[in-house]
């Protein structure tokens, strides 16, 4: 994959994410606010998901951004003892390499949220 290519893609997951959470937060409240006092086993079920999805989600997207940063400073770290050459190519490769971690990261977020925001969608409020 190109890295011009890769920037439309993780630019497409922002746009994507920056719309889907609204919808999902939209939701999610309206169903809280027409919830009871004792809410239904769909509304208990959902709002205790949305905790459970969000944990999962930001815990995988920082262990793929650890992931991606850690194989960027190893390749650093070993090109140093290759010579000048080699550590000039690995600066030259690192927006390739930070973009592509961005990308990786947000994907786990953005994807539960993309989701989220199509299932929702086909649910009534109750």
């Amino acid at each position: 994959m190109t890295t011009k290519s890769r920037a439309k893609s993780t630019s497409q997951q922002l746009v994507e994410l920056s719309t889907a959470a609204p919808q999902v937060m939209a939701h999610r409240f309206a169903r809280l606010a027409m919830s009871s006092s004792i809410p239904s086993a769909g509304d208990r079920q959902e709002f205790s998901g949305m905790v459970a999805e969000k944990q999962i989600a930001f815990t995988q997207s920082w262990w793929t951004l650890c992931l991606e940063m850690s194989k960027a400073q190893q390749a650093m770290f070993v090109s140093m003892f290759q010579g000048p050459a080699a550590m000039s190519k690995q600066f030259a490769m690192l927006p390739n390499r930070m973009e592509k971690a961005t990308s990786r990261a947000v994907a786990p977020i953005h994807r539960k949220a993309v989701q989220n925001a199509k299932r929702l969608s086909h649910t009534p409020l109750r």
